[in-house]
């Protein structure tokens, strides 16, 4: 397995950090020296944990090239949670030991700790900024939040380490008084700054001035739907596939200060890609008032949903937005001679945008699925109705793309129409 190497080094560094922890820990029977090493552990893996939640979304290179992208922030989720956890692990267990030590209250053992540890004023904004951004990236949370909330509770994250950074230096005991782990520790969040400021920011700014991306067009394809056309001056230099996405920041008042995440609609040709978008009544509702000629940063392209086979028919699954990645991916498949099916699933006739383009591709079988379940008395995704349109679907490379529920409903039906799991690709429209 291409991503058994960055497992295997993220399980090293954690022993590591283990190791260094038991070579300088103070475990007695006592119940405070007890409670203090345990918190010194928390804290000095979960200390570890934010470097490793950094890099799995540096966009470094290599690692998205053995895990790829989806997989990497499916990680960055769970190491997230972890961190979060040991991180109150860290600050309970101080407080314990010093309420045993000092025979106070919880608050008073806390406050007690400014007296015996530096730089804890620090700390505590810096934890308090990371619980929160944690808080707000709960699911149930995150659906309930526009996306410029959830993105910018992140931005503060970066502080929030610098914070919590400080103290760990001043005060781990792993690092007062001995220099050479104070400098391996300083140099591992050094590292993983160099990642983020080369890949997130350096690369993209240098990508932009060999490039000079700009909106050259603004499309309204359905009530709900919008693309926008954008231009490269390299062409020769533009690599990028229908079915992967990039993150886009458009220089223009109310876009620059997020980057969003839009898939490819088109098969790029001559400098010219195209992304359609959904208005989901946040930053994609406003893209239908771009400015042409509004210049673009992007960082990608990421993501695998493309062909891994040369030969064989291919069955497209689209939903809402989903058609996007999906229209590219028609058009790609159908230049390489592949037999084209385009399952199109709609609530409204009038939410099918880009279906005139599709209709009109000879080499594409298209099949649109309209109406709401409750209206037709029947899922049209279930196996029956998939079956029904589409015989040969166990013979097909099958790619779905839409919201979760769709994904999840698609799945069970391929499965149980027989299409190996080998030959089906999912892209969710979640990134965040």
């Amino acid at each position: 397995m291409k991503r058994a190497p960055a497992v295997l080094l993220v399980i090293a560094g954690g022993l590591a950090v283990i190791g260094l922890w038991w070579s300088s820990a103070v475990v007695t029977a006592s119940g405070a020296a007890l409670t203090t090493a345990v918190a010194e552990l928390a804290g000095m893996i979960a200390s570890y944990l934010v470097c490793i939640q950094l890099l799995l979304i540096a966009r470094v290179p290599w690692l998205e090239r053995a895990v790829g992208l989806d997989r990497l922030v499916a990680w960055h989720t769970v190491v997230g949670t972890s961190t979060l956890f040991l991180v109150l692990t860290h600050v309970g267990f101080m407080i314990i030991g010093q309420w045993i030590t000092a025979g106070h209250g919880p608050v008073a053992a806390y406050l007690g700790l400014f007296g015996l540890y530096p730089d804890m004023l620090t700390a505590t904004i810096g934890t308090a900024a990371l619980l929160l951004a944690g808080l707000l990236s709960a699911r149930a949370l995150r659906r309930l939040l526009p996306y410029e909330v959830w993105y910018w509770s992140h931005v503060t994250i970066y502080g929030a380490i610098f914070l919590t950074f400080l103290h760990q230096i001043s005060a781990g005991p792993v690092f007062v008084g001995h220099p050479v782990t104070r400098g391996l520790w300083i140099a591992l969040y050094a590292a993983t700054a160099a990642c983020i400021v080369l890949w997130r920011i350096a690369l993209p700014v240098l990508r932009f001035a060999q490039h000079r991306f700009e909106v050259v067009a603004v499309v309204p394809e359905s009530a709900r739907m919008t693309s926008v056309w954008i231009r490269s001056r390299r062409p020769e230099l533009l690599d990028v596939r229908p079915g992967q996405f990039l993150l886009f920041r458009f220089l223009a008042r109310g876009h620059v200060l997020t980057a969003h995440p839009y898939s490819i609609s088109n098969l790029p040709a001559d400098g010219l890609m195209r992304i359609t978008v959904a208005d989901l009544g946040d930053h994609s509702g406003r893209l239908r008032e771009l400015p042409v000629g509004t210049r673009v940063l992007l960082e990608g392209p990421f993501g695998g949903f493309v062909g891994r086979r040369r030969t064989g028919g291919v069955l497209l699954i689209a939903g809402g937005a989903g058609i996007g990645p999906i229209r590219g991916l028609a058009e790609q498949f159908a230049w390489m001679g592949r037999s084209v099916t385009v399952v199109y699933r709609a609530s409204r006739g009038d939410d099918l945008a880009l279906y005139g383009e599709l209709a009109e591709q000879p080499a594409v079988n298209l099949i649109p699925l309209i109406g709401r379940r409750t209206e037709l008395g029947f899922d049209p995704l279930d196996a029956a109705s998939l079956g029904h349109h589409v015989p040969d679907a166990a013979q097909r490379e099958a790619f779905v793309c839409g919201p979760p529920t769709m994904i999840a409903k698609t799945a069970d039906s391929l499965r149980a129409l027989g299409v190996p799991t080998a030959h089906v690709h999912f892209e969710e429209l979640s990134f965040a």
